[in-house]
């Protein structure tokens, strides 16, 4: 069975929504045969990332970049997960109240430079996430999901 490791830093009400229905999408009836393993950014180790096939990230862009909570993970398993997880698929999704350049493109150098490769176009949402938001989140973690099926 493949492995999907959904790591997230989700402190509001809005990341929790989309948080949500990137769970619900990956999770939906349709997809079989995929186990997915849901951990906060804080929590989240090398060992995780190390026995998955396919990984989902999620944070707020605060002040302009990812969060703490996401930057931590990512310096926590870089190196230990450098060369075992080249060529693994991926997607994420970000959360910000004005701007999420600086978090996209952290995300984007530190998983270019972890060699994985991107499985869905990521979502960005500023503001109140609306009912398209939701949705394509939802599609995020069904696509990622369904990628791993055999």
């Amino acid at each position: 069975m493949a492995t999907l490791l959904i790591v997230h830093h989700t402190p509001s009400p809005n990341c929790q929504a989309l948080f949500e229905a990137v769970v619900s999408g990956a999770t939906a009836p349709e997809i079989e045969g995929v186990k997915v393993v849901r951990r906060a950014a804080l929590s989240a180790t090398a060992a995780d990332v190390l026995a998955a096939d396919a990984y989902l990230m999620g944070t707020p862009a605060n002040l302009g970049y990812m969060s703490g909570a996401l930057k931590h993970f990512f310096d926590q398993v870089y190196y230990p997960c450098l060369d075992e997880t080249r060529g693994r698929p991926f997607g994420f999704w970000v959360h910000g109240g004005s701007d999420v350049t600086g978090a996209v493109r952290g995300i984007e150098a530190i998983t270019g430079g972890l060699g994985w490769r991107p499985a869905a176009a990521s979502v960005t949402v500023t503001g109140e996430p609306g009912r398209t938001d939701i949705e394509a989140c939802w599609e995020l973690g069904a696509t990622v999901a369904a990628g791993l099926m055999s």
